[in-house]
């Protein structure tokens, strides 16, 4: 079976192609004219921010357009993998996918009941990830084991950002 937690990774990078296929598969905007994404949202209100970062830098995902922004030209892999119980893995693969959540979005609309959906939509976000890096050939693992404050200072999110899960992809070793 492919498709399971692969926790040793090989020093390589990823290629952008197969970066922006793996953001597109976690939040990319699957129709134009009516904004949906990827990953279903309760009310559209789509709450999650991605991050992704790589050896040559810290990056946010703009679906609308599918771009990146650069926010560092720092390799922050090292410093996720300390606020993640010192979990190797996470500095070891070739990315790290950071997925955020700004519940606000939500919870304007459903209340307490909003923290719930962005939190299941942030897990269809996650499996669309797995199993679009299945498809190239590469692995993952889901990070839940982290300290959120710790991973908000070293990516300086902005604070109505809150971390939900780390996720890293590269090649099995």
């Amino acid at each position: 079976m492919k498709n399971h937690s692969v926790r040793s990774y090989a020093p390589k990078n990823l290629s952008i192609e197969d970066v922006s296929q793996l953001l597109w598969a976690c939040q990319g905007v699957t129709d134009e004219k009516s904004g949906h994404r990827a990953a279903p949202s309760a009310g559209g209100l789509f709450p999650l921010e991605i991050y992704v970062a790589k050896s040559d830098g810290l990056f946010h995902y703009v679906p609308d357009g599918h771009k990146l922004e650069q926010l560092s030209g720092r390799d922050v892999r090292g410093e996720l993998s300390e606020a993640s119980r010192g979990q190797p893995y996470v500095a070891e693969a070739g990315i790290d996918i950071v997925i955020t959540a700004v519940y606000e979005r939500i919870t304007s609309k459903y209340g307490d009941r909003g923290i719930m959906y962005t939190d299941m939509e942030a897990g269809h976000a996650a499996q669309n990830v797995f199993l679009e890096a299945v498809a190239l050939g590469l692995a993952s693992v889901p990070i839940g084991a982290f300290d959120p404050a710790k991973v908000a200072g070293i990516m300086k999110l902005p604070a109505d950002r809150k971390v939900i899960y780390i996720l890293p992809v590269g090649y099995r070793r």
